[in-house]
C-alpha cells in the first residue's frame, strides 16, 4: 500500500477530457486483439459508434478496412500495451489496468521515464 501511495503523489490528477465527459454513451463498441474482424470489412461501421474501446495492443494502423480508425479508450495491461505511438491517438484517453507488483514498477518507470 505504500508503494501505492507514492506512485499516486506521482500522478497529476485528471479529469476525464471534455468531449468524453459531455458523450453520454448512447452505443459503445469494445474492439479486441483477436483478430476475429481480419477480413471483415466492417471498419466504416464501427467507426460510427460513439464511444470505440479498444483492448490491449489491438492494432488500427494497416487495419482501418476491417476494425475502423476510431479510438476513444485504449485500455491496456502494460505487457499488452501497443509499442507503436500509432496506436494512441492524442484525442484518446488510455487507460493502464494494473493489478500486479511489476504493473505498478512499469507506470512508475512510464511516469518518471526510467528504464525498466
Amino acid at each position: 500500500s505504500d508503494k501505492l501511495k507514492d506512485l499516486l503523489e506521482l500522478l497529476p490528477e485528471h479529469d476525464l477530457p471534455e468531449d468524453l465527459k459531455s458523450k453520454h454513451c448512447k452505443r459503445c463498441v469494445v474492439v479486441g486483439s483477436g483478430g476475429i474482424l481480419h477480413g471483415s470489412e466492417l471498419g466504416h461501421l464501427l467507426n460510427q459508434f460513439d464511444i470505440v474501446i479498444r483492448l490491449n495492443d489491438a492494432p488500427v494502423q494497416g487495419y482501418t478496412d476491417h476494425v475502423g480508425n476510431k479510438t476513444t479508450i485504449r485500455m491496456t495491461y502494460p505487457e499488452g500495451a501497443p509499442l507503436s505511438e500509432h496506436e494512441y491517438p492524442p484525442a484518446s484517453l488510455f487507460v493502464a489496468v494494473l493489478f500486479k507488483g511489476v504493473d505498478f514498477n512499469w507506470l512508475q518507470a512510464m511516469v518518471k521515464n526510467e528504464t525498466l
